[in-house]
C-alpha cells in the first residue's frame, strides 16, 4: 500500500477536470476562494475551461491535465473538479507510472469512481473519495461536508469512526457482527461498468462500499446482481452504503417495472450471506459526505452500527507510512 504525504498548511491544490465540465464559471471560483479561505493556493488545470456539451474537453486533455498535476512539484493534493461524466474515457490514456512516482492525496466521487479503482489497480496508492472542487463551496454545501473534507487531507492519524448525517442519524444494519477489511467501492453502477475493464473492481476479503444518485431500486438490484453474476460479492467480507440520493423518489414516466423499495433490495443480496452490513452513511450525492479513504483498513460493527477506518491514510508527520 502506498501513502502519500499529507496536505501541509498553506499547500497547493492541484484541480483537473477528468469528466464531467462547470455549468457556470462561478462554480470554480467559489471553490478556489474557498481554499484560499482556509490558508491554501489552488492551481487550475489548463483544460479546466473546456467544454464539450456533458464532457470538459477531449480525454487526451483531460488525462494530460491528471498527469500534471501529479508530476508537478508544487501541487500538494489533488482535487478533481467534479465528477458527472467521462473518467472511464480518461482511464485508459491515464499515465500511471506518473502517479506511481508522485503519490499525492487525490480526491473525488461519483463518477471518478473509475480513476480509483485505475489507480488502486495499478499504483496500490490510496486514494479519497470526496467532493471535487465544483462541489465543496457550493451554496447548499455545510460545514460537515468540508471538515471532513480538511481532516481527511491534513490529519496524519486514522480519521476513527465515520458520522451520521446530521439531518437524518439513522444508520440502518442487516446481519449482526463485526469485520475488519480494507475498504473497496465507490459509486454502485460505476462499480458494475468496471466489469470486464483493465480496472475491474476487486472485492475478496474486502468491505464494499458503494452508494448511488438517481438510480431506482430495480436498476440498484439490477448492478448487484450483474456483480454477483460476476463472482464479485461471494468474497465480501462486509458492506457500507452510504446515501441511495434521490433514488426511491426518483420517478420516470414510465418505469416498465414494480419495484421493491431499496432496504428490500439490500436485504435480498446482503442477508443470505451472512456479513455485517450498514446503510444510509454520509457516503455519496446527498448534502453531507464524508470524505473517506479508499483502501485502508476499516471496521463495520453492524450491532453498533459504526464504520470506523483504523488505519493511517497518509504517512505519519516524520515522513514514514505509519
Amino acid at each position: 500500500m502506498t501513502k502519500a504525504r499529507p496536505l501541509p498548511p498553506g499547500g497547493t491544490i492541484g484541480v483537473p477536470a477528468p469528466a464531467s465540465p462547470w455549468d457556470e464559471r462561478s462554480e470554480v471560483d467559489r471553490g478556489v476562494r474557498w481554499w484560499e479561505s482556509n490558508g491554501y493556493r489552488v492551481k487550475l488545470g489548463e483544460g479546466i475551461w473546456e467544454r464539450d456539451d456533458y464532457l470538459a474537453g477531449d480525454p487526451k486533455t483531460r488525462a494530460r491535465d491528471l498527469k500534471t498535476m501529479f508530476e508537478d512539484p508544487e501541487v500538494d493534493a489533488v482535487q478533481v473538479f467534479g465528477g458527472g461524466y467521462g473518467a472511464a474515457e480518461v482511464a485508459p490514456l491515464l499515465d500511471l507510472d506518473a502517479i506511481a512516482a508522485n503519490p499525492k492525496p487525490f480526491v473525488g466521487y461519483s463518477d471518478i469512481t473509475v480513476l480509483h479503482l485505475a489507480i488502486r489497480r495499478a499504483t496500490d496508492l490510496v486514494t479519497f473519495y470526496g467532493p471535487g472542487l465544483g462541489g465543496v463551496a457550493a451554496p447548499k454545501t455545510e460545514d460537515f461536508t468540508r471538515d471532513r473534507l480538511l481532516r481527511a487531507l491534513t490529519v496524519p492519524e486514522a480519521i476513527g469512526e465515520i458520522p451520521a448525517r446530521p439531518d437524518d442519524p439513522y444508520i440502518g444494519a442487516i446481519g449482526s457482527g463485526r469485520v475488519t477489511a480494507p475498504l473497496v467501492g465507490g459509486c454502485l453502477w460505476l462499480l458494475a461498468d468496471s466489469l470486464g475493464t483493465p480496472w475491474e473492481v476487486e472485492l475478496d476479503g474486502a468491505i464494499l462500499f458503494f452508494e448511488d444518485l438517481h438510480t431506482p431500486s430495480w436498476m440498484a438490484d439490477s448492478e448487484l446482481t450483474h456483480l454477483r453474476n460476476a463472482g464479485k460479492l461471494e468474497g465480501v467480507a462486509g458492506v457500507a452504503i452510504g446515501e441511495m440520493y434521490q433514488c426511491e423518489d426518483w420517478r420516470f414516466p414510465d418505469p416498465g417495472v414494480r419495484t421493491k423499495s431499496m432496504e428490500d433490495v439490500f436485504e435480498r443480496h446482503f442477508e443470505p450471506m451472512g456479513t455485517p452490513v450498514l446503510f444510509n452513511l454520509p457516503l455519496g450525492h446527498g448534502k453531507h459526505l464524508a470524505t473517506i479513504p479508499l483502501g485502508v483498513s476499516a471496521t463495520i460493527d453492524a450491532d453498533a452500527r459504526t464504520l470506523t477506518i483504523d488505519e493511517p491514510a497518509l504517512e505519519s508527520a516524520e515522513g514514514g507510512e505509519e
